[in-house]
């Protein structure tokens, strides 16, 4: 590993990350996304502007801007964890460029753009009333809505005002939807409307297509100041609802860095970050690639996300950091984002880079085949096997442990799981007490901190004191790093993953 950058809670930057994780307090903070509430979660702490100069060195001058505007908050974090990442090895910005198809890009995302989503809901939903609200009441026909339709015509629905005021804002629009569908003056319209799109490129395409753009902008506006009715729905949705899909961080990465081999999203929830780790050593011992950059990025806690998780039954809504292996509550939800640069260590070497952290030796992914989000048994011991296998390291030899542990009853199943396989001589982390659950990100902020702490010779402490540890855990193992920082035991870590869909990934690596 040749570069990482963190956006994380309280961690702008991978230093910042780094710096917190001596501390063993919590990131997280309220929400009151519902306005006053009881949920705790982990808030990225970022600023796009921090990396402008970068990004004007390299670009014309409107290029910042571009993003600034059009990027959701998932890809810009991405874009700045990929500059960090860049800043460890001096020039390894200009190799992965010139490796050509050789560097591929592996950044996926756990939830998506779900600001712009939410935001471009909402602003349809408004354009829409106020459109059916305009031609519905120019029908002829809701003078006399009270008398009965022909036959042939479907029934009108009940007047908002007839109905219980809980069932009013669903009436209201339905009432409004039946008047405006049957509107001769907005069938009208709509044919004046499909003359303007019907016209078509002339001549040189170039030329062609802006003069026919503006064309049609200009009878446009003649049209709607002709009726004087509002924006159609259709032009209330913003384009930067499919900039945002989620291949675009890994596409703003590769355009960005120059990088032009292949570039894609693996998506596998909770496991992103070890999926994608496992594809990356696939491609390098494969030969395909000598460098790819992996990742995942999460948007910042939102109330979709929120309210979903809470009735999903996996979050904690008490006002309290619930930490993994005590009561059990729930976890927190937090965003931000993970990247690394892999590579072929020959080749970097030969070339002056240096490796970071450890030495990743294998990757053991699997399926639980089972239940959406209660792990299975066979699915994770499936993965650590894997994973040692790959690793060609043997449980008796595992030194440390991060567990993936959501401060739910899933914890005691996982340890376990864990217990059955490794001696109780390993020394256990669980940190998402300390920055909160990121859905794409968490595992990848986990092994950064796993990864930091081998390489200054110390484990970081965790908020989870000796005192709190849960009992029935306790007595599956008692060899926990709490809050005080440990020393680091001589010997290979591992670190399991277990995402929503039964996804598993466990990433098994040593000290350099």
């Amino acid at each position: 590993m040749f570069g990482w950058g963190v956006v994380a809670p309280r961690s702008p930057n991978v230093e910042a990350f780094a710096a917190n994780l001596d501390s063993a307090a919590s990131w997280l903070t309220p929400f009151h996304g519902f306005g006053p509430d009881n949920f705790l979660v982990g808030i990225p702490e970022f600023s796009f502007a921090a990396y402008k100069g970068w990004i004007a060195e390299r670009f014309p001058s409107n290029r910042f801007h571009q993003l600034e505007e059009k990027m959701d908050l998932p890809t810009l974090y991405a874009v700045g964890a990929f500059i960090q990442a860049l800043g460890q090895n001096p020039g390894i910005e200009a190799e992965l460029s010139r490796l050509g198809a050789q560097t591929h890009v592996y950044v996926g995302t756990g939830l998506g753009s779900l600001g712009t989503i939410a935001n471009a809901a909402l602003a349809l939903d408004r354009a829409q009333l106020r459109w059916n609200r305009f031609w519905g009441a120019r029908h002829p026909g809701l003078a006399t809505a009270g008398a009965a339709p022909p036959p042939e015509a479907p029934p009108v629905p009940p007047a908002p005002e007839t109905v219980p005021l809980d069932d009013r804002e669903a009436a209201e629009r339905a009432w409004w939807q039946y008047w405006a569908a049957g509107s001769p003056d907005l069938h009208v319209y709509l044919a004046e409307l499909a003359e303007i799109e019907s016209l078509s490129v002339q001549g040189d395409v170039a030329v062609g297509k802006m003069s026919v753009l503006k064309e049609k902008q200009r009878r446009h506006l003649q049209l709607q100041k002709r009726w004087g009715c509002p924006e159609p729905p259709w032009r209330s949705v913003s384009a930067n609802l499919v900039w945002n899909i989620h291949n675009t961080p890994a596409s703003q990465i590769s355009m960005l860095g120059h990088i032009t081999g292949l570039a894609f999203a693996p998506v596998g929830a909770c496991s992103t970050f070890g999926v994608a780790l496992k594809l990356a050593l696939d491609a390098i011992d494969r030969g395909e690639a000598k460098a790819v950059v992996v990742g995942a990025t999460d948007p910042p806690p939102h109330p979709l996300t929120v309210g979903a998780f809470y009735n999903a039954r996996v979050i904690s809504a008490d006002a309290a950091v619930s930490k993994p292996l005590t009561g059990l509550r729930g976890t927190h939800v937090a965003g931000g984002s993970v990247l690394w640069i892999v590579g072929d260590l020959e080749h970097m070497r030969e070339r002056g880079f240096r490796p970071l952290g450890m030495e990743p030796l294998g990757v053991g992914v699997s399926s639980d085949a089972d239940h959406i989000i209660t792990p299975s048994v066979d699915g994770p011991v499936a993965a650590v096997r894997q994973g040692l296998e790959a690793a060609g390291v043997p449980p008796s030899e595992l030194a440390s442990w991060d567990l993936h542990a959501t401060a739910t009853p899933g914890d005691y199943l996982e340890m376990e799981i864990l217990r059955g396989i490794v001696p109780g001589s390993v020394l256990v982390t669980a940190r998402k007490g300390t920055f909160g659950h990121g859905m794409g990100a968490g595992g990848g902020w986990e092994l950064t901190a796993q990864y930091l702490g081998h390489e200054r010779g110390r484990l970081f402490p965790t908020p989870l004191s000796r005192a709190e540890l849960n009992p029935e855990i306790a007595r599956l193992h008692d060899l926990y790093v709490f809050d005080q920082a440990t020393p680091v035991p001589s010997g290979p870590a591992g670190k399991l993953s277990m995402g929503i869909g039964g996804v598993n990934a466990c990433v098994v690596s040593r000290p350099w």
